[in-house]
């Protein structure tokens, strides 16, 4: 039990004050120290329960800004030639995207929108995000989705979902030439303050008893020795590359991920799941499609095309991961609206993602679960600035953390 300050204050005085009395008769001054009081931790928050064993983790972009709360629409939503201020005829704001949030185009630092975000993914049975991560430096943009995953991970903590970090190493070559310094000195500066301040965390995933670290890569630092220096002064994560990527990280890397196979066939992850005996991890890929902007937004060519087809592409790539018996899966992706891989709820496709995926992990909880939150969110931004109503929603939260669900319910009647 942790004590307050004074406690201890009044114990040493208590201490100095027997050890200045005279040694009575009898009296030994050899007792044995008493054991030291030690904190418990507080335990970890409660998660869905679920009947498939299979780690599930959402990849996660945090690259967006907004004009209500950054002052500017970030070029995740409007490449070249997009403006959100454009209200188009379908009512929508105009995005550079095919798919539309249905809360609209939102800020990686807005903890309601975060809230919303990670409540929508506990209740689809989602273990922990995996965050696409760009270092610390103050270089273009990559501080501002910094800050954004700091926002992130705190809230990440709060609402009782894992992290970990998806690591871009060819911020390195960016940002070395600007500061003066190596490549390999600006990774290792990432390293460190991953060490030192997430790895740590009680919420960080971790294989094996390591952290968990991918690389979207490498596409930098394409030799083993590059990384053994990178890793030389840091807790030894359990590293994975990007599948056929191994070769760059050496006996570095725990085995690797996959990502979007563009065949019909799923003749990549097939390849790739059948290699399971000979890496340590392998973490396979499920996706609802690839539908991406580059072109119409005037960003470059697109990559390719993966249908939808009404969601059965997500089952199928669910299934298939279920097929080889996977532990680890990464889900692609909650929130790339420029390549169109989005779990989140559209106005295209409303929750359709995230009710397959509740039966794919096999949890108690629908679309009604998932309604709700979006009920919730909706009433932060409702009742902004007053105060006895968000107190009501405080509390609403944390029912929702602790899957109360009834008790949430029953709180969210009280706020018309």
């Amino acid at each position: 039990m942790k004590r307050p300050a004074f406690y201890y204050s009044l114990q040493c005085f208590a201490m100095a004050a027997f050890l200045m009395l005279p040694m009575l008769p009898g009296c030994s001054s050899s007792e044995p120290d008493p054991e030291p009081t030690v904190e418990e931790e507080e335990p970890l928050l409660p998660t869905a329960t679920k009947t498939n064993p299979m780690k599930l983790y959402m990849h996660y972009m945090p690259w967006f800004q907004s004009k209500p709360v950054s002052g500017y629409w970030g070029s995740h939503w409007t490449m070249t030639n997009k403006n959100p201020d454009v209200i188009e005829d379908n009512g929508q704001r105009q995005i550079a995207s095919h798919y539309h949030p249905i809360i609209g185009p939102y800020d990686s630092k807005d903890t309601d929108v975060l809230d919303y975000h990670l409540l929508l993914m506990k209740y689809a049975g989602v273990d922990g995000i995996l965050v696409d991560w760009y270092g610390t430096y103050k270089v273009y943009d990559y501080y501002t989705n910094f800050q954004a995953t700091e926002a992130l991970v705190k809230q990440a903590e709060s609402a009782g979902v894992q992290f970990a970090m998806v690591y871009e190493d060819y911020t390195a070559q960016v940002v070395a030439p600007k500061l003066g310094i190596t490549g390999i000195d600006a990774a290792k500066t990432d390293m460190k303050f991953l060490s030192d301040n997430y790895f740590k965390n009680k919420y960080h995933i971790a294989i094996d008893k390591k952290p968990l670290l991918l690389t979207f890569g490498p596409r930098y630092f394409k030799d083993m020795d590059q990384w053994t220096d990178i890793f030389k002064d840091v807790t030894k994560p359990a590293f994975l590359p990007l599948w056929d990527h191994a070769g760059f990280v050496g006996n570095n890397g725990s085995g690797q991920f996959a990502w979007v196979d563009f065949n019909a066939s799923l003749s990549q992850l097939n390849s790739f799941y059948n290699k399971k005996g000979n890496m340590s991890v392998l973490m396979g890929s499920a996706y609802p499609r690839f539908h991406d902007f580059y072109k119409e937004g005037g960003t470059g060519n697109s990559y390719g095309y993966v249908d939808f087809n009404d969601g059965q592409t997500f089952s199928n790539t669910l299934a298939k991961a279920k097929e080889y018996n996977l532990d680890y899966l990464q889900l692609v992706t909650w929130n790339d609206f420029g390549e169109g891989t989005v779990i989140e709820p559209t106005t295209e496709d409303q929750y359709k993602c995230l009710e397959i995926l509740q039966q794919f992990a096999g949890v108690a909880y629908t679309r009604t679960e998932l309604e709700m939150v979006h009920e919730y969110y909706l009433k932060k931004i409702k009742y902004k600035g007053n105060d006895a109503a968000l107190a009501t929603l405080k509390q609403t939260y944390q029912h929702l953390v602790n899957l109360e669900v009834e008790q949430a319910r029953n709180l969210l009647k009280t706020l018309e």
